[in-house]
């Protein structure tokens, strides 16, 4: 049986994840101590104490999503279960940096102050207000782009995030991602809802972000990973150091390719997907995907004692 690592990206964060884990192992607990040190705050006072809407903010939600998985591997890895049991790992969005880092590719530091610049940086590009986000729901991913493309007029209007066959999300400027609601539901969408997101994430708006992150990403090291990475622009794993700190820019303007790449790791022989971290929503998608593929969701002490169970 062939297992695949994945990790959640923004909108899987709630007050109070990862606690339990601290608390139940010293191994957990380090990680969070690891990355406040790294930020130079306490982030996991935040996590654990603060209010949903400063968590929300994507330069403390992008660190803090990424220390919960890697908290929740280093408890796995406490009962024997290493990144070495899985064949690939893939993140959606931040969640590759999430990924990287549980593959040994980035050092734990370097990830928390990468997702910092990276959330801020995402945040900065656009001003509040002119850029959007919306879920089409129903419309498979070529009659998304072709809405997306139908409504940009002049604008910018991309299909950013192709999450599972049914659910695809648009992003650009809030006109033309209105103008999308429109010609979805014409099209026949079951639900076109614009989302709860600060900034138009995975379009060419973004370009700003992606060029902050060209120069923090050339002053990192990354090494080659433990096991590939099956990397959201180009639905297919990757190995090479170089690479990865090319499609990490390519990343931030790019669309997330998840549905191709949970098809891409079914066809590798990928027959079982554990989601490490916060909520189960990769779960969801994946199901939706390849319904013969396994999940499981690893988030919590009991999620982790259920995953020994076998």
């Amino acid at each position: 049986m062939s297992r695949a690592f994945v990790f959640p990206g923004q909108g899987a964060q709630t007050i109070g994840m990862g606690r339990a884990l601290a608390q139940a192992y010293p191994a957990a607990q380090a990680v969070f101590d690891e990355v406040d040190e790294a930020l130079g705050e306490k982030l996991s006072a935040l996590i654990w104490e603060g209010t949903a809407e400063e968590l929300t903010l994507t330069a403390n939600a992008q660190p803090a999503l990424m220390a919960t998985s890697i908290a929740a591997l280093r408890a796995l890895e406490a009962e024997g279960i290493g990144i070495e049991t899985a064949s690939v790992v893939a993140g959606h969005s931040l969640g590759e940096y999430s990924a990287l880092c549980a593959a040994g590719a980035l050092s734990l530091p370097d990830t928390a102050r990468l997702l910092r610049i990276r959330g801020r940086a995402m945040q900065e590009a656009v001003p509040v207000g002119v850029g959007a986000m919306a879920a089409l729901l129903g419309l498979d991913f070529a009659t998304a782009a072709e809405v997306a493309h139908e409504a940009a007029q002049g604008q910018v209007c991309q299909a950013a995030n192709d999450n599972d066959p049914a659910q695809v999300v648009v992003s650009g400027h809030r006109e033309a991602v209105e103008r999308a609601l429109e010609i979805a539901k014409a099209r026949g969408a079951k639900r076109a809802i614009l989302l709860p997101v600060s900034a138009p994430f995975h379009c060419a708006l973004m370009q700003p972000a992606a060029a902050v992150m060209a120069e923090a990403l050339a002053s990192v090291a990354i090494e080659r990973p433990v096991v590939p990475l099956v990397a959201n622009v180009r639905a297919e794993a990757v190995s090479n150091p170089a690479l990865i700190r090319d499609l990490l820019v390519e990343q931030v303007t790019g669309s997330v390719r998840w549905r191709e790449s949970v098809l891409w790791m079914a066809g590798a022989g990928v027959t079982e997907v554990w989601e490490i971290g916060a909520g189960k929503a990769l779960c969801g998608m994946v199901k939706r995907i390849a319904k013969d593929m396994a999940t499981r969701a690893v988030g919590t002490p009991e999620d982790v004692a259920a995953a020994l169970a076998g």
